[in-house]
């Protein structure tokens, strides 16, 4: 894909542009926020990285690309954890900033951030580019910070820092300094006092000064002074303010037009630096989804439709389904047994926001677009403030047991207090959930977990080496999930159930099982030596054999 990097100087933006380019993407455009003032350095900000941006409007001519950039208007006006348009917001920046350059380059598909830990960062990148029909990369989420700085440093990022703000970091005697140089020296800081080594708790910040996609120049910092923002005796908070600096030309790109020197920090970057003008508009039209597309939906008659409520104190679920002889399509079929699903819900006094679990069964795998652009019109992140259900697409021969062609099984709480992982940006981590559904949602001690498929999560592409292959992969991938809840499949797994392809030889299948209590096995020895106990008993696996899985015609 053509991508847009969000870049605010830091080692971290830098190095996520690096993955972008390993796993095939092409950055096209760098994407930046600044002061609204250039006289100041740092803003109070809970999204954006502001020091040293007098020298971003460099790295248009070190890396030979378009750099846009608009000045922060806003605020933090929405602190919540999950991100809504709120005018007046800080982030409305980043959407309008984004806007333009999607407008000024058609063909930009993703953008690429440098997030690691921040779910609030990485909510509000998400949001943004779900609002503008982008993708979300995020390569650095969830990695271990001591590999990633090793990764960074071995890999030719040379980045100095330009704040510091920790137990142990000195401004007179820290700032400036390369991160390889401190390598040593944060991670003693993390024994003795926690800190987070790539400096994701606000410890320190950096100004990337050259790397490998820097193929025209790097820059060289001549002249700087330290600035004192607190005097505190115990973590004393300093930032580094630029004074010079010059662009070095590397010797195998040849010249920058005859002007490599910048002594002057206001100096244009011959034309390819784009500032973005603000404009007078609240910025949040495009953020509002319409109800009006679920309440204009065609009509589909009641007649048919059969539900089916199991009530179990404040948890219970329904069912609902449409006979085979009712049947129109599954568009139809599935708008039809999601109305009545919603009518039920709201005859309880509830609504989507207290779903934690979505079972969709489809006749035809084939139509699956047709199912999550029809689902999705129903179950939104509007709706769901506090996150959209977590979900499983299977296809069932429900036509040929004289059912229609969707049927509908959802999982329901009267208590909204419920934990929500959605993650829509593409990482290492796990796969993506780009569509209306979460990797998984805590409710009352009990991790209710999304489908997961044999996915390589970097690419989101099915593993090439067979069913069993698959399913190693869709296990790595469940155990990334589950720790973010830490907990493991090996010690509290109380059922697995595992949907296997009907295509499947059958030389496969008995393997499919070796390979899970294999894994299972090797999770739970080394959770053991950890010292990590079970928490359940034996776990209950299940083995469902369906016509056909997501995905499947992507391998």
């Amino acid at each position: 894909m053509k991508v847009v990097a969000l870049v605010s100087g830091g080692k971290d933006s830098c190095y996520a542009m690096m993955k972008c380019v390993q796993y095939g993407h092409e950055i096209v455009a760098l994407a930046n926020l600044m002061p609204l003032d250039d006289a100041v350095d740092e803003l109070d900000s809970y999204m954006y990285q502001t020091v040293g941006h007098q020298i971003i409007v460099s790295y248009a001519k070190c890396m030979g690309i378009p750099l846009f950039r608009r000045r922060i208007q806003g605020s933090t006006r929405h602190q919540k954890l999950s991100y809504r348009a709120t005018p007046g917001d800080e982030v409305e920046d980043m959407y309008e900033l984004l806007k333009v350059v999607k407008k000024k380059i058609p063909s930009i598909e993703a953008v690429s951030s440098g997030a690691i830990a921040s779910d609030y960062q990485r909510l509000r990148v998400e949001s943004v580019c779900s609002r503008l029909g982008l993708v979300s990369l995020a390569y650095l989420w969830k990695q271990d910070q001591s590999m990633l700085l090793q990764e960074m440093i071995d890999n030719g990022i040379l980045a100095i820092t330009v704040k510091v703000a920790a137990m142990g970091l000195n401004p007179e005697k820290h700032l400036g300094k390369d991160i390889s140089f401190l390598y040593s020296y944060l991670h003693k800081l993390k024994e003795l006092y926690g800190i987070n080594v790539c400096g994701e708790g606000g410890e320190y910040e950096t100004l990337t000064l050259d790397c490998p996609l820097f193929v025209h120049a790097r820059i060289v910092l001549e002249e700087f002074q330290v600035i004192l923002h607190s005097s505190d005796s115990i973590a004393p908070v300093g930032i580094l303010h630029p004074l010079a600096f010059h662009l070095e030309t590397k010797a195998e790109s040849g010249s920058l037009d005859g002007c490599d020197k910048m002594n002057d920090l206001h100096h244009e970057n011959m034309g390819l630096v784009y500032e973005v003008q603000a404009e007078n508009s609240e910025g949040c039209e495009d953020a509002k989804e319409s109800v009006a597309d679920v309440t204009v939906l065609t009509k589909a008659a009641d007649d048919g439709l059969q539900i089916l409520t199991k009530k179990e104190d404040l948890t219970f679920s329904i069912a609902c389904w449409l006979g085979a002889s009712e049947s129109s399509g599954l568009q139809d079929d599935l708008k039809g047994v999601l109305r009545k699903i919603e009518a039920e819900l709201s005859r309880h006094g509830l609504d989507w926001r207290n779903v934690l679990y979505v079972h969709l069964y489809i006749s035809d795998m084939n139509e699956f677009a047709i199912a999550n652009g029809t689902y999705v019109k129903f179950i939104t992140q509007e709706k769901c403030p506090s996150g959209v259900p977590s979900r499983s697409t299977i296809e069932l021969p429900l036509l040929h047991v004289g059912l229609g062609k969707a049927y509908i099984e959802v999982l329901v709480t009267k208590s909204e207090e419920k934990r929500v992982l959605h993650v829509q940006s593409m990482s290492c981590w796990a796969p993506s959930c780009i569509g209306p559904y979460s990797q998984a949602t805590f409710h009352k001690n009990v991790l209710y977990m999304a489908g997961q498929l044999g996915l390589y999560p970097p690419t989101m592409t099915l593993s090439k080496g067979g069913a069993v292959a698959e399913l190693e992969l869709a296990l790595e991938n469940s155990e990334a999930v589950a720790k973010c809840f830490n907990c493991s499949l090996s010690t509290s797994s109380v059922l697995l159930v595992v949907y296997c392809s009907e295509s499947i030889p059958s030389s496969e299948r008995g393997k499919i099982q070796d390979k899970l209590e294999a894994f299972l096995k090797q999770i739970r020895s080394s959770s053991m030596k950890e010292g990590k106990l079970p928490k359940v008993l034996n776990h209950l696996s299940l083995y469902v054999l369906v016509p056909d899985l997501p995905k499947r015609n992507d391998n």
